[in-house]
């Protein structure tokens, strides 16, 4: 049987050049699981340093911070969310879902019913 076509779509916010999106996404999420930047940077295959530039330019861009830094010590360093950064990752998260659904619904309003020989079958 073969495998039906899926709608894929990237979500980005944008102010001029994007600001947020799957990528900085998936940094913050790690960084809440893990507590560092580092170890979240590690996880996705990124450098520490491109995974701050990248922090940095998503900060500079929607005008507020998305992380805290907590420099070394006994334990290390490390960071975390500020509240602005978890509000605006579960917002995202949720906007994704709900985007998806909406896009799934119009692909098969749209290309459903048929256009698609195999459909037939």
């Amino acid at each position: 049987m073969e495998e039906k076509f899926q709608v894929q779509s990237t979500l980005r916010l944008m102010r001029g050049e994007k600001a947020f999106g799957p990528g900085i996404a998936a940094l913050l999420e790690g960084v809440g699981k893990n507590g560092s930047l580092r170890k979240s940077a590690m996880e996705l295959g990124m450098s520490y340093n491109k995974a701050w530039n990248v922090v940095r330019e998503c900060e500079k861009n929607l005008g507020f911070p998305l992380l805290v830094r907590h420099t070394g010590g006994v334990g290390g360093g490390g960071a975390e969310l500020t509240p602005e950064g978890e509000r605006l990752l579960g917002a995202y998260r949720a906007f994704e879902v709900e985007a998806r659904e909406a896009l799934d619904h119009l692909a098969h309003k749209h290309f459903g019913g048929g256009i698609f020989p195999w459909e037939n079958r």
